[in-house]
């Protein structure tokens, strides 16, 4: 009588199926953000160092302008179109993020609403669901990079703040690169700091001093890990 071949079957079948549930593909993200060079060369720097593809995370600066609400139009019509030139597919993303800075923007709260109106409501090619977010920060971008070094609660002017990062990072300027491998090793102290902060506030406050830099860093190093 032949081999009752059954029981390997369905053990095979099984162990595809469990190794197909470990593998859960990279949620792609496309990232947006207000200056065309400093928070993009921030963020381009940790994909490089983690080695995320290009196809899983995607750094652009704003092309319709630096204002809040044009750097979330800006992502929704790359997210929609793509860009060939960028080697961007349309569509081809499962989360949109809009990078941009309180300062003295008046389109500021209208793109933390445009945001989030449109997390939910856009679809990708796989016809999935796309989550829309806004990481703000208030003043600035330069408030992240502070937190690695001063716990800084109370509101502030960027003008003061890029005054007291220059005594930690000597020469900072708004367009140079190397600013993650100068602060990373304090990573988890800005974090704490920054997460203080999100406790005791919101990006929608926008007067007190806020960053959600930490959540989009994180989501970075969680698609590494």
């Amino acid at each position: 009588m032949g081999q009752d071949k059954q029981p390997k079957e369905r053990q095979k079948a099984r162990d595809l199926r469990r190794r197909a549930a470990v593998r859960q593909p990279f949620e792609r993200l496309l990232v947006v953000c207000e200056g065309a060079r400093t928070e993009p060369l921030y963020l381009e720097e940790i994909r490089q160092e983690l080695r995320l593809s290009s196809a899983t995370v995607q750094v652009q600066g704003g092309a319709f302008g630096s204002d809040p609400l044009s750097v979330v139009a800006y992502a929704e019509h790359l997210f929609r179109h793509g860009d060939r030139t960028r080697g961007i597919a349309r569509q081809s993303f499962d989360r949109v993020i809009a990078v941009f800075d309180r300062d003295d923007h008046l389109t500021y709260h209208q793109a933390l609403a445009r945001a989030a109106a449109l997390n939910g409501a856009l679809t990708n090619a796989e016809k999935k669901r796309v989550a829309v977010e806004a990481v703000a920060s208030v003043p600035c971008f330069e408030l992240w990079l502070l937190l690695h070094y001063e716990d800084v609660q109370a509101p502030i002017h960027r003008s003061a703040v890029y005054a007291r990062l220059k005594t930690y990072l000597p020469g900072y300027d708004k367009g140079q690169g190397g600013h993650w491998a100068r602060t990373k090793e304090r990573l988890a102290v800005a974090t704490e700091r920054a997460k203080e902060r999100a406790a005791a506030t919101s990006a929608f406050d926008g007067s007190e001093t806020f960053t959600d830099m930490h959540r989009l860093v994180a989501r970075l190093v969680h698609l590494k890990d």
